[in-house]
């Protein structure tokens, strides 16, 4: 296969925008790939991230694929996300909840293209949290719609969604936002988003 390496470079790129598990048929669409060179991408892709300097694996079936860390690393994971939760939340964290809570449900890649940046590491803090909880994509398989849970709008002292200050006002305008992504979203485009924050 031409480039190869530059494909395996855009294969990575992509399952760790994606975050969820993603199509194998959307992938190949978008790496422009057929079925056959797809497989020996998987292969290239899942040998290379076996080294030991390496810190992800590809979990992988028929039909879907997933970047995951190692499960050696588990431990340091753990500590690493318990550290997390005993602090208050962050600026970033705060602006994802605040987009959830006026928009949800919402699919993660609209959560990404209006805060500009991949929010799936903020989003499973939010869930583990209990702020954030997140439900199947009826319209689109092996998407989910993230909302706010009902102890996040009890700690907010409200009952639900449309009592948050300014309901109308705040969703209106960042309906517009979204307005404005919705064709890249709708076409699986991949915008340019800077890494995590």
């Amino acid at each position: 296969m031409e480039h190869l390496d530059q494909k395996l470079s855009a294969l990575e790129a992509l399952l760790f925008l994606h975050g969820e598990p993603l199509p194998r048929t959307k992938a190949e669409k978008i790496l422009e790939v057929t079925k056959e060179e797809m497989d020996l991408l998987l292969q290239e892709f899942a040998h290379r991230l076996q080294a030991e300097e390496r810190g992800l694996a590809l979990l992988r079936d028929e039909v879907k694929l997933q970047l995951t860390t190692k499960p050696e690393f588990g431990k340091i994971l753990e500590r690493f996300v318990k550290e997390e939760l005993r602090e208050d939340l962050t600026p970033a964290s705060l602006e994802a909840l605040s987009l959830i809570a006026y928009l949800g449900p919402v699919p993660r890649n609209r959560v990404d293209y209006i805060r500009g940046v991949n929010s799936s590491f903020i989003l499973r803090s939010l869930m583990l949290r209990g702020l954030v909880e997140r439900t199947p994509d009826p319209e689109r398989s092996f998407s989910y719609l993230y909302r706010p849970t009902f102890e996040l709008l009890r700690h907010l002292g409200v009952k639900n969604q449309e009592e948050l200050p300014e309901y109308e006002k705040f969703r209106t305008l960042l309906k517009n936002v979204a307005a404005g992504v919705e064709e890249n979203i709708s076409q699986d485009t991949a915008a340019p988003l800077g890494g995590e924050r």
